[in-house]
Parts: structure tokens; C-alpha cells; sequence
């Protein structure tokens, strides 16, 4: 089922990220994860395109596992920085192959070993060229698209020019845009209202990463510098030498972040889960209410 008729259809959906399989977390591994997931009953999983930049490895092949053998949509990372048009047909071709039905369509990180010279090596230099290419493609015009968005100023722009590149991804085509992680509801909130000013109203789905390991995060803050409110820098404090607390503390956070912006009428909530089913077993039993 297409992700877009999923919003139409339901009040708000919830659901869960995970990574491709790679050296350190096995195809076997990430089946058992999945399978666990599933039983959490999300709308639906994203599978990524691979950590920092890297090519696709295993992403349909992930995908197709989770909507042909557990009957889950499934929502693939397509990522086309530094990428020629015949290498994004291939891997539409392949999805479109194995029955996956929705794309995310990203710009995409520098690669590990590149620099910013990819960007014009390509065939597209941004996600809203990628969108607007799939879409006059009469070969993939079924696939339901996705793109991202960040609450929080983007490191290489202000906040207009987020604003005017959100705008061009939706009037590429975009059917909803997901957020990457923040950790202020107000950020979002605000995000929201500005964008419904430019009349940007496809759902918008809030990202959530759950603080379980201070070291992890607060390196993750530093790359991607989103805004650490006061409360969570006191349970980062308090709890972060603690791995177990920790992880409590931040899972109980992320929870209390989801119920409020579903009760602000926010259209979709995708926890990024790190493969680790424990943790969406968590939450999903402090929202259960509120779904």
C-alpha cells in the first residue's frame, strides 16, 4: 500500500527505521530484528541506504524481506548524491521488481573518502531534482515519495532557504516529508507553522531518536547541531555514566515527546529504532493510549 493513501486513510501513523545489514550486523541478525518489530505493529518500516553516505548495500533486498515475507509496508532510502540517472533507474527497476511500492527520496551525505566535489559528479545536485525527475518518469510514476526535512536550521543554510527547498520538494511531488531527530517540540511545532504559511501541507512526520547512550548522542548532537533542550541536557547529566538508567531515562523521553506532538495533531511519528527492538517494544507500550 502506497504511504500516501496510508495518511489519508488513518488519523496518524507510527513508525520504525532500521540500517541495512553490514559488517557488524548480519542479514540473519537484522531478519530477527525485523521480525520483532513487527510484532509492535507499525504502519510501516523504513530501511535506509546505508550509514554515512554508502551505496544501497541491501537496502530492497531488506525491504523486500519486509513486505513480501512479513506482509509489513516498507518504505526504501534512495540517496542520490554523486548518482547518473541509469544507476537511480536500476535501483527504482528494482524495487518496482520485488514489489516495494514507496521511496524516500534523498539528497544524501558526502561519501566516507569523497568531498564535496560528488555533489557535481552526478546526475542531481538536490533531493527536489531527484523527486521531480521520478515523477515525469512514466516507468516508476507509481511509487508513493517521500523526502526529509530538518526542523532546525540546516548546518548549510537559514531558515528561509530550508523553507524554499521544502517548497520545491513538495511541489516536485513529495506526498510527505519526514524530519530528521530533534529533541525540542517547539522547534517542530514553530517548523510546522512556518511551512503551513507557504502552503506546505503534506504530512509532516516527525523523527525521534531515543537517547540511550550519551556518548552516542551527544557525538550525533555535534554532527547534525540540533538543539538539546535543558531537561534532556539534566538527564544526560544525571544518567549518561550509566548505560541502563541512561537508557530508561531516554526512552521514557522520546515517549513523552511522541504524546505530545500527536496530541498537537502531528499527521506521523518514525522512531528511529538503531536495530535495536527493545527499545521500540518500549515506547510503543508508553504511547499504546494515545494511538
Amino acid at each position: 500500500m502506497k504511504i500516501k493513501d496510508m495518511f489519508e486513510q488513518k488519523e496518524h501513523l507510527i513508525s520504525f527505521e532500521i540500517f541495512p545489514p553490514n559488517k557488524n550486523f548480519s542479514e540473519e541478525k537484522l531478519k530477527n530484528v525485523t521480525a520483532e518489530l513487527v510484532e509492535y505493529k507499525p504502519d510501516f518500516i523504513s530501511v535506509t541506504y546505508g550509514a554515512g553516505g554508502k551505496t544501497k548495500g541491501g537496502t530492497i533486498e531488506m525491504a523486500s524481506y519486509i513486505k513480501n515475507n512479513l506482509k509489513t509496508e516498507v518504505l526504501a532510502h534512495l540517496t542520490c548524491v554523486g548518482s547518473k540517472k541509469s544507476e537511480i533507474n536500476d535501483y527504482l527497476q528494482e524495487a518496482k521488481n520485488h514489489n516495494v511500492k514507496n521511496i524516500l527520496a534523498l539528497r544524501g551525505d558526502v561519501p566516507v573518502g569523497e568531498t564535496e566535489e560528488i555533489y557535481n559528479k552526478g546526475d542531481y545536485k538536490y533531493a527536489s531534482e531527484l523527486i521531480r525527475d521520478l515523477r515525469k518518469n512514466r516507468e516508476f510514476h507509481d511509487f508513493s515519495i517521500g523526502g526529509a526535512f530538518y526542523p532546525e536550521t540546516h548546518y548549510e543554510n537559514n531558515d528561509l532557504v530550508d523553507l524554499f527547498h521544502l517548497k520545491n520538494k513538495v511541489e516536485a511531488g513529495t506526498d510527505f516529508l519526514t524530519s530528521q531527530m530533534f529533541f525540542d517540540n517547539n522547534i517542530f511545532i514553530k517548523f510546522k507553522e512556518q511551512a503551513e504559511k507557504l502552503d506546505i501541507k503534506v504530512p509532516l512526520v516527525a523523527g525521534i531518536m531515543p537517547v540511550t547512550n550519551a556518548k552516542q548522542i551527544k557525538r550525533i548532537i555535534e554532527l547534525s547541531k540540533c538543539s538539546v533542550p535543558k531537561k534532556l541536557d539534566k538527564l544526560l547529566e544525571k544518567y549518561g555514566d550509566n548505560l541502563e538508567s541512561m537508557k530508561k531515562a531516554g526512552i521514557m523521553y522520546a515517549s513523552e515527546q511522541i504524546i505530545e506532538l500527536l496530541a498537537y495533531g502531528i499527521k506521523g511519528i518514525h522512531i528511529y529504532t538503531m536495530n535495536k527492538p527493545e527499545i521500540a517494544r518500549e515506547i510503543m507500550k508508553n504511547i499504546e493510549f494515545a494511538r
